[in-house]
């Protein structure tokens, strides 16, 4: 019998805080000076927030928004998978060293796995899914799903 994952639990947050998560979701780069700023804290005052906000895990990583497109990753598909019972955490690991998915989640409903695919073109998109998703022990059953567009909210 596996060792059971433990569920993260919330962090308490206030309006503060959650100020700061929106000033920092809409723009990862920008300075702690204009966060402080925006939120109306003083500097000292949003670099503490922000470290510990940090610490805790409320804000894991800052990262830039790329354009698929623009970066040159014209297709992308939305990919369902079937997997076979106390498969996922070996699967999990396996999927996030393919450099072409780029979201992965466990979900509830008539499958039980969905990755967001991100390729060149169709024949790269492909290969991706068929010859390494498909290929994978324990999943039985994918379906793909094409992007036409993609519109991002944030």
């Amino acid at each position: 019998m596996g060792e059971a994952e433990t569920e993260p639990t919330a962090v308490p947050l206030d309006d503060v805080d959650r100020n700061i998560i929106a000033e920092l979701t809409r723009d990862g780069r920008m300075s702690v000076t204009q966060v402080a700023e925006n939120v109306h804290i003083s500097r000292a005052h949003a670099y503490t927030r922000i470290a510990r906000l940090t610490s805790e895990g409320v804000l894991t990583k800052f990262t830039a928004l790329v354009d698929p497109i623009k970066a040159g990753l014209r297709s992308s598909a939305y990919v369902t998978l079937k997997v076979q019972q106390h498969s996922w955490r070996e699967l999990k690991e396996e999927l996030r060293a393919i450099p072409e998915i780029h979201h992965i989640a466990l979900v509830g409903g008539d499958f039980d796995v969905i990755l967001l695919v991100r390729a060149t073109d169709n024949i790269h998109l492909r290969r991706v899914i068929f010859d390494q998703v498909q290929s994978m022990p324990g999943i039985v059953d994918t379906q793909t799903f094409l992007v036409f567009e993609d519109v991002d909210t944030r």
